[in-house]
């Protein structure tokens, strides 16, 4: 502040201040016109209210910096973004969920007009990739484990002439009986998906106390399973990348990718550079929700711009999405639960199996959330959770709000309002007489610290009227 604003009172300095944001506000007119109408005049600089300007900002009414773009229609998105002489690719899908491949021929489709290259898996130097197992291909070349397995790639003058060319690959396949069953995937008869002995690819136990003990000392023992169904993201914003190499050997890639670190180093893996050779640049995300956790046709999209020296751009459309991105994990879940006459709980035993896909993704992470999760925010002595991820030929299973969290959460919360009905207990009590608090221990043994479940379930229940008596 210079020597001048400090000798002027507070109402000379707010009149100087009103000025001078009254000067630096002019409305601009911008190149953002309707046709047939007069321009559209938007303020390139506006007020900010003085709250922004002060410290500590906490409990001050901030603007989100996108807020403004977003409202006026300006944010630009992947599918916003082009480039001179760019060409867009399409990728042909497996028509079978388990099947050899015998040969895959993509004369016809190279031959159209207009169409400037064609891929198959062969052609990918590391033909593998994944953010825990490499056990997934870039684009099929030997197998498919599901019907998104991707098996060839053109790059054609539009979209619609690469569609078109799709249609004139020739695939030859040798099908195998599927698996979509978890449970008949987990028995000693079903075909193994990926070789080996078995279809179990991840496993997880934690044992805590004696839980077969506490069954038989208990008053009352309750079973049930209980079952989840697979779930895609659906996010406005389909999946979609763009890439363009230069002179020097390097490429650049636009994508929609929300890990761009661990994304950067997938790519580099499957095209077999290094990672100084690769920029991954993240554009503007219109939803993710743990869908966009992993590479999907970013590989394939920089092969085919090597190929074609051009710029490569793919989109998918809803149905890739629904086939070829990742799902949340369906869950069976087993639940046996010792309880005292009191509501007290003493013991629980949990088997939980997770239907993985075709490929692993992000199961390492999801089976190790749902089993540290799955006994619940209860102060419970004795527990045994076993919990298996099985391949099927399915969707693949990723990331998605939560890893594991919500199926697990959805089995104990039930088992919780059937034990307490069969007490004659309210649904309220026999969660605060067992809910987690300050200095409580989880299922593995960690001890909590800052817990306020009890406070939040009295808050709930006093503003939802849960006391009150019911008309």
């Amino acid at each position: 502040m210079n020597t001048r604003m400090k000798n002027l009172n507070k109402a000379d300095k707010a009149e100087i201040t009103a000025k001078e944001k009254e000067t630096t506000t002019p409305l601009v007119k911008e190149p953002h016109e309707v046709p047939g109408d007069e321009p559209v005049t938007y303020p390139l600089q506006f007020p900010q209210h003085d709250s922004r300007l002060q410290t500590p900002a906490v409990g001050q009414r901030a603007t989100r910096p996108d807020g403004r773009l977003h409202g006026l229609g300006q944010t630009q998105y992947i599918d916003d973004i082009t480039f001179p002489h760019m060409i867009h690719a399409k990728i042909l899908r497996s028509e079978h969920a388990y099947a050899k491949i015998i040969s895959v021929d993509t004369s016809e489709a190279e031959a159209m007009p207009g169409v400037f290259a064609t891929l198959t898996g062969k052609e990918i130097p590391t033909n593998t990739f994944g953010p825990t197992l490499q056990d997934q291909p870039v684009l099929a070349d030997t197998i498919v484990r599901h019907r998104g397995d991707g098996v060839a790639a053109v790059a054609a003058v539009s979209e619609q002439v690469a569609s078109d060319a799709l249609a004139k690959i020739k695939v030859k396949y040798e099908v195998l009986e599927p698996v979509f069953d978890p449970l008949e995937s987990y028995g000693d008869k079903a075909p193994r998906i990926h070789g080996g002995d078995t279809n179990v690819y991840a496993s997880k136990i934690i044992k805590k106390g004696d839980v077969e003990k506490a069954f038989t000392e208990a008053d009352h023992v309750f079973e049930q399973q209980f079952t989840t169904q697979m779930v895609e993201h659906v996010p406005l914003e389909p999946h979609a990348s763009i890439a363009s190499w230069d002179g020097n050997g390097r490429v650049s890639i636009w994508s929609s990718l929300g890990r761009i670190t661990l994304g950067r180093q997938d790519i580099a893996r499957t095209l077999d550079l290094p990672q100084s050779k690769i920029r991954l640049i993240g554009t503007i995300v219109g939803g993710n929700f743990g869908g966009k956790n992993e590479i999907t046709n970013e590989p394939i999209l920089a092969l085919l711009s090597r190929k074609t020296g051009r710029p490569v751009k793919a989109v998918y459309t809803r149905g890739d999405e629904f086939v070829s991105s990742t799902i949340r994990h369906p869950f069976v879940m087993d639940y046996k639960t010792g309880v005292m006459n009191d509501g007290t709980l003493t013991a629980r035993k949990i088997r939980l199996l997770l239907d993985g896909g075709a490929y692993c993704s992000w199961t390492g992470t999801t089976i190790g959330k749902g089993s540290i999760l799955a006994p619940g925010p209860y102060n419970i002595p004795n527990i045994h959770v076993e919990a298996y991820a099985v391949y099927t030929n399915k969707t693949v299973t990723g990331a998605m709000r939560g890893f594991g969290a919500p199926q697990v959460c959805f089995a104990y919360e039930s088992q919780m309002d059937t034990i307490a009905e069969k007490l004659g207990m309210d649904p309220l009590e026999i969660r605060l007489k067992n809910a987690f608090s300050d200095g409580s221990a989880s299922p593995t043994s960690q001890r909590l610290q800052s817990v306020a479940l009890k406070e939040s379930l009295n808050q709930a229940s006093e503003r939802f009227g849960w006391q009150e008596p019911k008309a």
